[in-house]
């Protein structure tokens, strides 16, 4: 589940999980993985339930930032998103031309 509005990446567990039930209507514990973007789009945070507790997976990017996936519109909070969606964005594979800016161009260089 996707949290569309911009999200401050100094937030942790307590506070994500509060985003993710009083602004999204969702159970942080139901086995979702919620992802959270900030406002300049180059840090990602994925918040996940696994038995045991939360855990959370945060990237930051080097270059460029992460595309954004056709979700919903705007005013909505929450948007879905297929897991195989959400690998293609954090890893800056996504079909849309203002995500590969610099990320691009970069694997582009490691590969020649």
């Amino acid at each position: 589940m996707w949290y569309t509005q911009p999200t401050d990446m100094r937030k942790s567990y307590n506070t994500l999980s509060g985003l993710v039930t009083n602004a999204m209507g969702c159970d942080p514990c139901d086995g979702s993985v919620y992802i959270f973007v900030n406002k300049a789009r180059n840090r990602i945070k994925l918040l996940h339930w696994e038995p045991g507790g939360m855990v959370i997976y945060s990237k930051l990017l080097e270059a460029g930032t992460f595309g954004k996936p056709n979700l919903v519109t705007l005013d909505e909070v929450k948007g879905t998103i297929e897991w195989r969606d959400l690998v293609l964005v954090v890893e800056g594979i996504i079909e849309k031309s203002d995500s590969r800016k610099q990320r691009l161009e970069e694997l582009r260089k490691l590969r020649k």
